[in-house]
């Protein structure tokens, strides 16, 4: 590593498909290499990559257990001393809480990516198991946490403990190329509703079935997304004999044409983190009807400008009668409420003016 530059390496479990995958990837191409000398640090082996990493100084450790790193991950940070480590998944923050016991030069960065105490009531943890288990306090060891929303910040200090001081919000960057959709003079007469996520309990995805049942025009409905709700998923809509209205796609690379060809995108979630497929959608200049939820949804979603944020069902369904059939939308005003905040300049200069504030404090 160029000693000249403040040394970080950003902590992947793996490289597939996932939001934190996705932001840690971004931040390791586009930080300032003038200013930052980078590392992505992979613990699975190269063929789990789902991201274009060509940008990247990358390493992999070839390893399918978090246990299997401890050793050769101290080991390398050892050796090469970095200033910065920056990990955005529970479990690798808890192992660098761990280590920041020993490896007192080097600041352990967490990013925070779910309210995990409401999460929890949704989907049981796999991650809090064996030797990091009972250190339920990691956060406390790290010197910044990293929060994506407002909400989640406010739940870092109040369930955690965690000094206000020690918390930074630093939203996701938008990191599609925002081509805004251009209006069609053909109105068609079939609505296209879109939702892009896990297939999860706290998605919501039953919800909003309940909802689409009860809007009696003509509309159709694509899903997006693999998880473990696929089954009950799938047999709800058998149940309300919606083969005909919905489509389901495991998985595409063109999540951005979807997106774009879509009339409204429509998301049940319960909690989020800070919803990716929400800021894209809106970026194309698609409108989001959501349910009010912890997380980040309302930093995105501005009533009336870019979509609606729903209190109940019947609320939902008379907000996206409303995105439907009634507001004129302005797409290049629901792109630029995205991109006025969240471009991905913007949310580059807030990491690293956090990085350069704690690389001169050493």
């Amino acid at each position: 590593m160029d000693t000249k530059k403040i040394k970080i390496c950003f902590v992947l479990p793996a490289l597939n498909a996932g939001g934190a995958q996705r932001i840690m990837s971004f931040l390791a191409q586009h930080i300032d290499k003038d200013k930052f000398d980078c590392r992505l640090l992979v613990i699975a082996k190269a063929e789990s990559t789902d991201f274009d990493v060509s940008y990247a100084n990358v390493h992999y450790f070839d390893k399918d257990r978090l246990l299997l790193v401890v050793r050769p991950l101290f080991n390398y940070f050892l050796k090469h001393k970095p200033d910065i480590v920056m990990g955005s998944i529970g479990h690798v923050n808890k192992l660098h809480a761990m280590f920041s016991f020993i490896l007192r030069k080097t600041s352990f960065i967490g990013r925070e990516a779910s309210l995990n105490s409401i999460m929890s009531q949704y989907n049981k943890s796999t991650h809090i198991t064996g030797f990091v288990w009972f250190f339920k306090n990691y956060r406390k060891r790290l010197k910044k946490m990293v929060c994506q929303s407002e909400q989640m910040a406010e739940y870092m200090h109040k369930d955690h403990g965690i000094p206000n001081e020690s918390i930074h919000i630093i939203n996701n960057p938008l990191t599609i190329e925002a081509k805004v959709k251009i209006a069609s003079t053909k109105k068609e007469a079939t609505k296209k509703l879109i939702t892009i996520g896990r297939l999860s309990k706290e998605k919501g995805h039953e919800r909003i079935l309940n909802i689409l049942s009860k809007l009696n025009t003509d509309w159709h409905y694509t899903i997006i997304g693999e998880g473990n709700q696929y089954e009950s998923i799938m047999a709800q809509i058998k149940a309300l004999q919606f083969e005909d209205k919905v489509t389901y796609i495991k998985y595409t690379s063109h999540v951005t044409q979807y997106l774009s060809e879509s009339d409204v995108f429509i998301q049940g979630s319960y909690v989020e983190g800070f919803p990716n497929a929400v800021m894209e959608s809106c970026a194309i200049g698609t409108p989001v009807v959501a349910f009010e939820a912890p997380g980040g949804t309302r930093d995105i979603i501005q009533n009336d400008v870019n979509g609606y944020i729903a209190k109940t069902e019947e609320d939902y369904l008379n907000h996206l009668k409303m995105a439907l059939y009634e507001k004129e939308w302005d797409f290049n005003s629901v792109s630029q409420s995205i991109t006025d905040k969240f471009d991905e300049k913007i949310i580059l200069s807030k990491y690293e003016n956090l990085f350069l504030e704690i690389g001169h404090s050493k």
